[in-house]
């Protein structure tokens, strides 16, 4: 029991691992394109980018040192020493060479919306990032379009030449017996061998053609295409979902944010502050100038700040964000249009192939009515063997093109959904 039960695993893991249908290879190669892994990686470098700047209300902390000398440092007129020696005090001047190892701490209590603007910024910046990945992704599609329906139409072609070869095939044998039985010349029967040689070498040609093709779909997708389907004919949309689109509001949405880090921008800082040091001279100076040793010395208070500077600025900065936001309306603009030319011209081309594909069965009818005419009056001497082979020809390349535009319409419509995004 255990072994059939492993048995059918592996047959259901070996059919998964083969992508048949045209959305499998799609999702396959989005999730095998490199691309894919700056999704996580956008999203940590974001995550990493905000935590930094959130970690600016914490306690800011700076350690200094230094050793000083000085020209000149404070000190009593003569007459007041000389008033303070009779007193019994030696009031010197303080010394040249000073000192100082002390730290500074700082605590922001309000900063005007700067933090959460940043955080905001660096959101958004993500997020812009991310779109345009997404764009980059998605034409990963267009190119699995190609290639897959490319191997359908080199399918097709294979399949019509097996049914050449057997046409042709039936027709030797025809000659070969007529002219064992004297009534068609050898060189009859060797055209239309040499005929199906010629067709054996371009299946040859087209199953070379279609290994190539099958290693880098499959390459492509990291999964292997062994038999890809004949999608069916799907519904044309009009209405777009393309990534670009998005991206294009990520954009909006980031100068928005921008716009409002200017608002913040003007808004007063208020915060505490704390300063300690051990050095000399210390906050008492008078005490310093009697007698020459380190002392610890400390402040603390509050400090609010208010820089107005970014007026300055804030005309130009705003009229640079709006140049932007144009910008990106435009971008939008010039994609819309040129994605909507896109689509009349697809359309156009589903248009031509219906109705090039609506006289295809007639035509091949025809021409096979007229190939087995043409059996029928070489069999009777009536024409040579070479008007045979051309009438056969002829309804080969029929099928063929019946093939090519079935095809061709499928891939326009599936075009179409990749310009659409439906």
């Amino acid at each position: 029991m255990r072994q059939k039960i492993f048995y059918w695993l592996l047959i259901i893991g070996y059919c998964s691992a083969q992508a048949q249908t045209l959305e499998e290879c799609q999702r396959a190669a989005e999730q095998n394109y490199p691309l894919i892994r700056q999704y996580d990686l956008i999203e940590k470098t974001t995550n990493l980018t905000m935590a930094n700047i959130g970690k600016g209300w914490l306690p800011q902390v700076s350690a200094s040192a230094q050793a000083t000398y000085q020209s000149n440092v404070v000190a009593f007129p003569d007459q007041f020493e000389q008033i303070y020696q009779q007193m019994g005090l030696d009031m010197q001047s303080l010394k040249k060479d000073q000192y100082r190892v002390g730290i500074d701490v700082s605590q922001t209590i309000y900063d005007g919306g700067a933090i959460s603007s940043q955080k905001a910024i660096a959101r958004e910046q993500g997020k812009v990032q991310a779109a345009q990945n997404e764009v980059n992704l998605y034409n990963v599609r267009k190119r699995v379009n190609e290639m897959y329906f490319s191997l359908l139409l080199l399918d097709e072609q294979i399949k019509l030449n097996s049914d050449l070869q057997e046409l042709l095939a039936g027709n030797e044998r025809k000659l070969e017996s007529m002219f064992r039985g004297g009534t068609a010349a050898e060189s009859d029967w060797q055209s239309v061998k040499a005929e199906r040689l010629n067709v054996i070498q371009k299946k040859t040609s087209l199953e070379s053609q279609k290994r190539m093709l099958q290693t880098m779909l499959s390459t492509f997708c990291g999964i292997e295409v062994k038999n890809p389907q004949k999608p069916t004919v799907a519904e044309v949309n009009a209405t777009n979902n393309r990534p670009e689109l998005r991206l294009f509001d990520a954009q909006l949405r980031l100068a928005d944010a921008q716009e409002k880090a200017l608002n913040s921008a003007l808004m007063p800082k208020l915060g505490v502050f704390a300063q300690g040091y051990y050095g000399y001279p210390g906050l008492n100076m008078f005490e310093d100038m009697t007698r020459y040793e380190w002392s610890l010395n400390g402040i603390i208070g509050a400090r609010l700040t208010w820089n107005i500077g970014a007026l300055y600025t804030r005309k130009n900065d705003k009229a640079k964000l709006q140049l932007q936001r144009d910008l990106t309306e435009s971008n939008r603009e010039v994609f819309l249009f040129n994605n909507n030319l896109e689509q009349i011209q697809q359309n156009e081309e589903i248009a031509r192939y219906r109705q090039l594909m609506a006289d295809d069965e007639e035509i091949i009818s025809l021409r096979s009515a007229v190939r087995q005419a043409a059996e029928s009056k070489l069999s009777h001497g009536i024409i040579d063997v070479n008007d045979l082979v051309r009438e056969i020809n002829q309804e080969n390349a029929a099928r063929v093109s019946q093939s090519m535009h079935e095809i061709e319409m499928l891939k326009e419509i599936y075009d179409n959904k990749f310009t659409t995004n439906n």
